[in-house]
């Protein structure tokens, strides 16, 4: 797709220095710019490379002030990074508006699909599903039976959606994400054998939800594991049974969080945490990278360390924990000196 300055900067209300036909058809680091490409410049460190870059377009803020000539035809706006960001948002809608059916799939005849959808090769559609409009599901995807997909969500490929899962509106949810899985519930027989727990439940996902690639969502055993509004997890994170995600909440890589933990909103949570299950997490919550977390946090908690407190004291343990060395030198010193003093007494 090509677009020319005049096309964006009607997009962004901004006005041009330089060619209006000047031709874009990739987006690119301003420092790495070249013919036919769309760059942005807003932090002011990287000022001299407008000078030289070679991309064919740039969008500037509009109180920016050359020092000298420039190739790229400028693009001045407002807020140079917001404007970026929102034709990236056009440029996303435009590159994946995709619509119709391909084949072969498979389409249930009990199930209803609204207007406007785009169904990628290769996919799954059970029975009684129902799919709202506007709905995106790239090819190689299944859609279990009883499924409720909302409008306005996309579904990239190899997603596998479990029967009676409920999707809200503006979801997003990317390749490998498995939604609905059985949880993981065993008890041990008499011989010590374990045998599954049926998992009856299903899992709730409401509106305006991102779910990064390879996450796994599992079903409840009773109920619904529920992922609340707003909520934006990261790749490769587990959530297990019964577990509930408060709304706003976001949630970095690796993480996982064990069953029936319910986690509060507006929480931020870092990479490769580990969460016990049956514990409660209160809103506005911090938890550091790497952290293990095996009980309940209160509200505005700021937390670090395996098993996790308080950041502040993390820190200033950590301090300690570095020059552990220097101090027990000291402390064999001290001790050294000690018993030399006491020998000379008896």
């Amino acid at each position: 797709m090509k677009f020319t300055a005049k096309q964006i900067a009607e997009i962004l209300e901004g006005e041009i220095v330089g060619n209006p036909e000047a031709e874009v058809s990739k987006l690119s680091k301003i420092e790495e710019g070249e013919a036919g490409a769309l760059t942005f410049l807003s932090n002011p460190k990287y000022n001299h490379y407008l000078y030289t870059t070679k991309a064919s377009v740039t969008i500037v803020n509009k109180g920016f002030t050359l020092e000298k000539q420039v190739e790229t035809t400028l693009i001045k706006v407002e807020d140079a990074y917001k404007a970026f960001s929102k034709l990236l948002e056009f440029y996303n809608e435009v590159k994946n508006n995709k619509t119709g059916r391909e084949n072969p799939s498979f389409i249930a005849a009990s199930a209803s699909i609204g207007a406007n959808e785009y169904i990628g090769a290769f996919t799954y559609i059970g029975e009684n599903v129902k799919i709202g409009n506007n709905v995106k599901i790239y090819p190689n995807s299944y859609i279990g039976d009883n499924v409720v997909i909302g409008d306005n969500c996309t579904l990239f490929a190899g997603v596998k959606i479990y029967s009676e899962t409920q999707i809200g509106n503006n979801c997003k949810i990317h390749s490998g994400c498995i939604v609905g899985s059985d949880g993981f519930g065993f008890v041990p027989d008499e011989q010590g054998e374990y045998k599954a727990i049926p998992q009856t439940g299903n899992v709730i996902i409401e509106d305006n939800v991102d779910i990064g690639a390879n996450c796994t969502i599992d079903r409840a055993t009773l109920g619904s594991t529920i992922i609340r509004r707003g909520v934006k997890l990261d790749n490769q994170i587990q959530i297990a049974h019964n577990v509930e995600i408060g709304k706003h909440t976001v949630i970095a890589s690796q993480t996982g969080i064990a069953g029936s933990t319910k986690v509060g909103e507006h929480c931020m949570i870092g990479g490769q945490v580990g969460i016990v299950g049956h514990i409660s997490i209160g809103n506005n919550v911090k938890v550091q990278a790497q952290s293990g977390i095996g009980r309940n946090l209160k509200d505005g908690d700021v937390v670090q360390g395996s098993p996790a407190f308080g950041y502040s004291d993390f820190n200033k343990s950590y301090v300690h924990f570095k020059n552990l060395p220097n101090i027990a030198t000291t402390i064999h010193k001290i001790e050294k000196e000690l018993n030399t003093q006491k020998n000379k007494n008896e």
